[in-house]
């Protein structure tokens, strides 16, 4: 078991973009809404591709390896990526409480603590202006939310950055 840690920054008008978020799933029928035959599309075109964070945390294992800024096959040091990750964009954070050096410690410690039983991490932030902050860190081989998905790495463990 390994862990993988994603980061994404963008607009927040891209993260709720639902249908780029979600994996394509069953192809819609001939009498398909036109709405539904048109996420379907967009779907298959930029889930597989795009760098915006998936609405379940384990379909990152489904996007392509360069999505991923690191792995690990300890969870603290999984964490402490995260600590760091965290850090460096807080002073972003549209929220004072949200900046505070302790409760971003907090964070990182419980991300460990998830890691440990298998568990995967997800986390959001607003930024100053229209920007939103993901990171994540997911559990891999196997996942425990999706224990068929396999690595997106090639030989599974790379270095963290």
């Amino acid at each position: 078991m390994h862990h993988h840690g994603y980061a994404w920054v963008g607009e927040k008008k891209t993260f709720d973009r639902e249908s780029i978020r979600r994996p394509p799933g069953r192809e819609p029928t001939a009498s398909s809404e036109r709405d539904v035959l048109d996420r379907y599309r967009e779907a298959v075109a930029e889930f597989p591709v795009s760098g915006v964070p998936p609405i379940q945390t384990a379909h990152w294992l489904m996007k392509p390896p360069s999505a991923i800024c690191g792995t690990w096959a300890e969870p603290k040091e999984a964490g402490v990526w995260l600590g760091l990750r965290l850090a460096e964009v807080a002073p972003r954070f549209a929220s004072v409480e949200e900046r505070d050096a302790a409760r971003l410690g907090l964070l990182s410690e419980a991300a460990v603590e998830r890691l440990m039983w298998g568990g995967d991490v997800s986390l959001g932030h607003y930024l100053r202006g229209t920007l939103f902050h993901s990171i994540a860190l997911v559990t891999c081989s196997p996942n425990r939310a999706e224990p068929g998905l396999p690595c997106p790495a090639a030989n599974g463990v790379t270095r963290g950055r």
